[in-house]
């Protein structure tokens, strides 16, 4: 096994692979027996199990329950659901594990393991940890397989949801799944919170068949305005492959990225638990701190990822964190993980209050600013080399404060300028957000000054 298992996989927030090449049934079946062993470990006796819409679902979830199995660990296996649902089945059925199957927002011939254990969701040195128990064979093998049981999740999810949620009028939606795994569950739920509901590519098909199920993207949401104009309805809600990330579009076309969301969550967080934390990721928009300050709250910027974020959320006792990708999570009232479908009730009840959805989203405080740009790298690990000589070597001299908790984030007095390596795909991740459009291309000329110093010049720069 040991010299077949790719390195590559295993990613910071999770493991990531193209199916049948870096990542077959064989190599989960041996994380599955390595995450039973390290479940024994944190005295925990079963892990719930599910998977997302993607084709290779069924045969890697198969692997991966034998795999956790032959540990001695019992599986509750969940079938079809969102990665939320995992997390919610870890707290409901008391297992305190799990695992979900899912490419996330990956193209179809990804897939890939979101893991928790004991409670707390794998990464970075945890999830290398994994890789060298895996190469040094340290796997329990149990004389008598764990136990093996089927469970619909979903009724007791969805109730939890509808019984937190409370909408003072209906409201009409459009819900793009993108036909993702959120399909098969969104529509169902935010009608029973009393909405109507227009649901667009909500059938799960794993080949992606409309667009790339990922909202973070503006082209992957064009159908959602257009439909959301057509129906006349008061937003759209979209969500990616699997369920856990949350895209907002207004009636006008407006895209309501994730950190304007989290102005919103914040503000309502903060009305019942006046002094508590938020957290955002190194991507937001800086109009995040000055709002959560004057809303009574203490600003915490993090480092992007996930499993980073929960963690931060853990240590901080933080009631509410977000990133720019479109995870939220929710501490007040809910379990602190990311969940793009509650993440929508929550932004449906907010905007219940009011008479016109739209018009509160688009009053959000907002700036010039691009989307996430991305400069590809030839091979895996280049964005790292690439980042970490920018740390030392990059001279901004115009800045006020350089921030490289993630990357380097130069904060000037008028927009900040952010560089930081992908810990998902070779790609250098770039952001930039500026008072107005002259600051902004004033801060993108710095940026381009600084790379083209450490860029070749055949490499074409995203800005």
């Amino acid at each position: 096994m040991t010299s077949s298992l790719p390195a590559e996989i295993f990613k910071a927030y999770d493991i990531r692979g193209i199916v049948d090449k870096t990542l077959t049934p064989a190599i989960v079946q041996t994380i599955g027996q390595a995450l039973g062993t390290l479940a024994l470990e944190r005295q925990c006796r079963a892990i719930a199990v599910g998977r997302d819409g993607r084709l290779s679902g069924p045969a890697l979830s198969a692997a991966l329950i034998d795999g956790i199995r032959a540990s001695g660990v019992d599986v509750i296996d969940l079938g079809q659901v969102a990665t939320p649902m995992t997390y919610f089945a870890a707290h409901q059925l008391n297992t305190g594990c799990s695992v979900m199957i899912t490419g996330s927002h990956n193209p179809p011939d990804y897939n890939g393991l979101k893991m928790v254990i004991a409670g707390e969701t794998l990464s970075g040195p945890a999830i290398q940890a994994l890789r060298e128990r895996i190469e040094r064979n340290d796997l329990c093998t149990a004389t008598v397989p764990g136990s093996l049981k089927e469970h619909d999740i979903a009724p007791a999810y969805l109730d939890r949801i509808i019984g937190d949620i409370r909408l003072q009028r209906p409201l009409h939606i459009v819900v793009d799944a993108g036909n993702g795994i959120a399909g098969a569950f969104a529509p169902t739920m935010y009608e029973r919170l009393g909405c109507k509901v227009t649901p667009l590519f909500c059938d799960v098909d794993g080949t992606f068949p409309n667009h790339h199920p990922d909202p973070s993207q503006p082209k992957n949401l064009k159908t959602l305005i257009e439909r959301v104009q057509q129906e006349n309805a008061e937003l759209g809600l979209a969500f990616d492959g699997d369920g856990d990330r949350l895209g907002v579009v207004t009636r006008e076309g407006n895209i309501i990225y994730p950190d304007r969301q989290l102005m919103l969550f914040a503000a309502d967080v903060l009305n019942r638990v006046p002094g508590a934390t938020v957290i955002y990721d190194i991507k937001s928009t800086r109009l995040l701190k000055p709002w959560i300050h004057r809303h009574g709250g203490v600003s915490l910027m993090w480092k992007t990822g996930h499993s980073l974020i929960k963690a931060k959320m853990k240590e901080t006792g933080a009631q509410l964190a977000g990133e720019m990708s479109g995870h939220t999570f929710f501490g007040e009232r809910w379990y602190g993980f990311d969940d793009g479908l509650y993440a929508g009730a929550r932004l449906l009840e907010i905007l219940s209050q009011h008479a016109d959805a739209s018009a509160v989203l688009n009053a959000l405080p907002d700036s010039v600013s691009t989307p996430e740009l991305a400069l590809a790298c030839e091979r895996e690990g280049e964005q790292h080399a690439l980042i970490a000589l920018l740390q030392k070597e990059a001279d901004f001299a115009d800045a006020e404060e350089i921030i490289r908790i993630d990357g380097v984030r130069v904060e000037y007095a008028d927009g900040f300028g952010l560089a930081r390596a992908s810990n998902t795909t070779p790609t250098v991740v770039l952001r930039f957000e500026a008072d107005n459009e002259a600051a902004l291309k004033r801060i993108q000329s710095d940026f381009r000054e600084q790379l083209r110093a450490i860029v070749p010049d055949s490499v074409a720069l995203p800005f």
